[in-house]
């Protein structure tokens, strides 16, 4: 049996026996080229399949393996992708005249993988050229619109330099990328951050009213409308506030109904992979690609002491709601014990999914046994396999449970002047008081925040027995300003969310997309908020302009439905790329053609400034780190200049009063892409170079170095960022992703941060989650 990873080979292997042979792909065996298309547009889009150097080894012992064997299966994931991966093991293999069988395991427990062997089954090829399909089309956009979009962006960070210097100064564009799912993504931030700084605050006001009724606590009201108006009041300044406040002076205020209402709230649904990394995210404070390779570790088997490795949930990549009728009776023979009857509905609860593309094969994202609460399983789990499998079982069990019950009351009250002519108001409050927690005695489902004024955040306030008519003594008007709110920023929850709603990619692809993005440095990601960057902005700016019909959401939420149609045997792969790919290559060229006419109008414009060295024209250029001034002598001339600098005279601008401690020549000032620095003046027959501190002071950590105690500061080579001592070069320490402050538990020594979002240790060999106290840093997350 072949299957993904070796964490799943090791529990399935234990259900097996000896008579079976379970061995690991490690992921793909078979991909499109690194370096090169990798597909003839002209052939059909015929894909150029090659294994990489690291899984020949591999290919080499699941082909030995199989031969020896008297059948085989391929147990690969029980989505797309791993119907792919199954295909591209069973080609790379070469087994054309041996039983080949594909099975399904959607949890890794014995009666799972019985069921399995109960349904093997062929390849399904539809399911195969579905991923295909997806997999061409996300190559095709990456390799023919990525090498566009540096002069398209170059050129718009030219035009903006003409305007605004410091803005063009220091943008990044060594990152860019584009892709079918991740430039949408970055369209929502973007969009999302426009409509934040351009919004424009509106001032209103409210008025409070302290009510007290005799023989109980007072209680607020907020005024509400105009006697005999339905419309709620509007007060839009102070002098409509102060308005109603003089009419309100003396005002008699007494109980004019009382509404009472049961109202019922229905638990949610199961998880599925979008909606278990919202909560993960807000709940947990996990990352999703953290929440990702947790539930991996969850579903492919954990060692639970005697037990052994046993699968704790079922597939986590899922858009369907759906639980097998054996788990509902399981859960609610539990809820009975547990809680007894009256938490338990009349009939088991059937959820379906909101999604029109849901794969209802699958099951939601549950315990593969409600017997394993959490806490007999928390003393084999890492913390972060504890709390994101108690939110899976407290989730799962909840939703079988019955309603939660509640009474709510709204109470209007009469304000009126005694003096005459003037008009009366109503002030209402409301409450909401717990009949019977249902469902929420297990698992309290979070609410949209709602603002603090509203009378929705006040809706929980408990409220004294009152009557029709009562009189009630006014404690006091509080009048108060406000002003309307902003759109909140994305989080990856709702960004998430935004996605879902929109059937953009699918919920393998969410966790993957956020992280490139923010790796690409198109949106920052702090205390969970994404900000999109100038970078991604001008990014997003060029592909609307040029590829509108890329960059649409709708388009992007049709093409999931085509690639579902592919899966479903309803649509023609090869016929879906031709429709994709001859108005995207169309467009291609137009914007190929306009950077080339962007180009000979800038060749004519005026130069911007005049070298100082030679005479010649200065013209902007644009670097990996942004806008520059350069001398069109080059070579002859290598004069630049950063963008609003002053042209300094070449003599104080070198002149030092240092020697180089290598080979005693003078050390000259220069500039760098990192700030000024020295360097000697011997140069190339001596590289003896010093940075001044500036950008060390500025990017250092706040973690000495493990071998001399120096400041660890970050620094750049040409394979990207690193962090080393700032002692080099009498100490050469370095570590290639950021230092954390906490020490190694096993060791004391330095952690740092690791590519799947935990931390591992620079002394010895120790792995494991990053410290709950260390915020995750975009240039230490991995994409999957």
């Amino acid at each position: 049996m072949v299957v993904e990873s070796p964490a799943k080979a090791r529990t399935v292997n234990r259900f097996l026996g000896g008579d079976y042979k379970v061995l690991a792909s490690m992921g793909h065996v078979r991909d499109l080229p690194e370096h090169r298309l990798g597909v003839n547009v002209e052939q059909d889009f015929r894909p150029f399949y090659e294994a990489p150097k690291d899984k020949r080894e591999v290919i080499a012992s699941i082909k030995a393996a199989g031969d020896r064997a008297e059948r085989i299966y391929l147990a690969t994931d029980p989505d797309r992708e791993g119907e792919a991966i199954a295909w591209h093991v069973l080609e790379a293999a070469g087994w054309r005249d041996k039983p080949v069988s594909r099975v399904v395991l959607h949890s890794i427990t014995e009666d799972a993988i019985r069921e399995a062997f109960e349904h093997e089954r062929d390849i399904d090829m539809e399911l195969v050229n579905a991923q295909q399909a997806r997999r061409i089309e996300d190559r095709l956009v990456g390799f023919k619109l990525s090498p566009l979009l540096r002069p398209l962006v170059g050129q718009e960070i030219s035009r903006l330099a003409r305007s605004n210097a410091s803005e063009a100064r220091g943008i990044d564009v060594r990152t860019l990328s584009a892709g079918r799912v991740q430039s949408v993504a970055l369209r929502l931030v973007v969009e999302r951050d426009a409509e934040i700084s351009a919004f424009v605050p509106v001032e209103y006001w409210s008025i409070d009213a302290s009510l007290q009724p005799e023989g109980a606590a007072a209680f607020t009201a907020r005024l509400h409308s105009r006697k005999g108006e339905r419309r709620q009041i509007e007060l839009p300044n102070e002098e409509s506030a102060n308005a109603v406040l003089r009419d309100l002076e003396g005002a008699a205020y007494a109980v004019a109904s009382v509404t009472q209402r049961e109202v019922r709230e229905r638990p949610r649904p199961p998880f599925i992979t979008s909606t278990l990394q919202q909560e993960a995210s807000s709940r947990l404070g996990f990352q999703a690609t953290r929440t990702m390779a947790v539930a991996q570790q969850l579903y492919e088997g954990v060692e639970l002491g005697p037990e052994g490795p046993v699968g704790l949930i079922t597939y986590m990549r899922t858009d369907s709601p759906q639980v097998a009728p054996s788990a509902v009776n399981e859960t609610r023979r539990y809820i009975e014990e547990r809680w007894g009857k009256d938490y338990l509905p009349g009939s088991p609860r059937r959820y379906a999914s909101r999604s029109k593309v849901a794969q209802e094969a699958h099951e939601a994202v549950r315990p593969t046994s409600i017997a394993r609460t959490p806490q007999s399983v928390r003393p084999h789990l890492t913390s972060d396999q504890a709390r994101l499998y108690e939110l899976v079982w407290n989730r799962t069990v909840a939703s079988q449970m019955a309603d939660a019950v509640l009474d709510r009351t709204v109470v209007d009250i009469d304000a009126q002047s005694p003096a005459a002519g003037r008009p009366g108001y109503v002030f209402r409050a409301t409450g909401t008081v717990m009949r019977f927690p249902g469902f929420q005695a297990l698992y309290r489902q979070e609410q949209p925040e709602p603002d603090d004024d509203s009378e929705e955040g006040e809706s929980r306030r408990a409220l004294p027995r009152l009557q029709q008519g009562q009189g009630l003594d006014c404690r006091g008007l509080t009048p108060e300003q406000h002003f309307t709110k902003p759109p909140r920023p994305f989080t990856e929850a709702t960004l998430v969310r935004a996605l879902e709603e929109q059937g953009i990619g699918r919920p393998s692809t969410y966790a993957a997309t956020i992280t490139t993005i923010v790796n690409r440095k198109y949106v920052t990601r702090e205390r969970r908020v994404l900000r999109s960057t100038r970078l991604g902005q001008l990014v997003c700016k060029q592909l609307i302009t040029h590829f509108p019909d890329i960059m649409d959401v709708q388009f992007t939420g049709r093409m999931e439905d085509q690639l579902d149609a592919v899966a479903n045997g309803k649509q023609e792969w090869i016929a879906l790329l031709r429709e994709f790919y001859d108005p995207f290559n169309a467009g291609l060229d137009k914007a190929w053609d306009a950077v080339r006419a962007e180009d000979a109008a800038a060749a004519s414009e005026a130069p911007v400034e005049t070298c100082e060295k030679c005479g010649k024209p200065m013209v902007i250029k644009v670097g990996r780190y942004g806008a520059f001034l350069a001398c069109t002598g080059y070579p002859d001339c290598k004069n630049t200049r950063d963008l609003g600098e002053e042209p300094a005279e070449q003599d104080e601008q070198d002149a030092v009063e240092e020697t180089c401690e290598k080979c005693g020549k003078p050390m000259a000032l220069r500039r760098g892409r990192f700030g000024p620095f020295l360097s000697c003046t011997g140069y190339p027959a001596c590289k003896n170079s010093r940075n001044l501190g500036a950008k060390q002071e500025r990017d250092s950590v706040s973690v000495p170095c493990p071998k001399c105690g120096g400041a660890l500061v970050e620094r750049r080579s040409r394979r990207g960022a690193f962090y080393g001592c700032s002692n080099y070069p009498k100490c050469n320490f370095t570590v290639s992703t950021r230092p954390l402050a906490e020490p190694c538990p096993e060791c004391e020594g330095l952690l740092a941060a690791a590519a799947n979002g935990g931390a591992r240790c620079t002394n010895c060999a120790w792995k494991g989650p990053a410290p709950e106290s260390e915020p995750q840093s975009p240039s230490s997350a991995g994409v999957p």
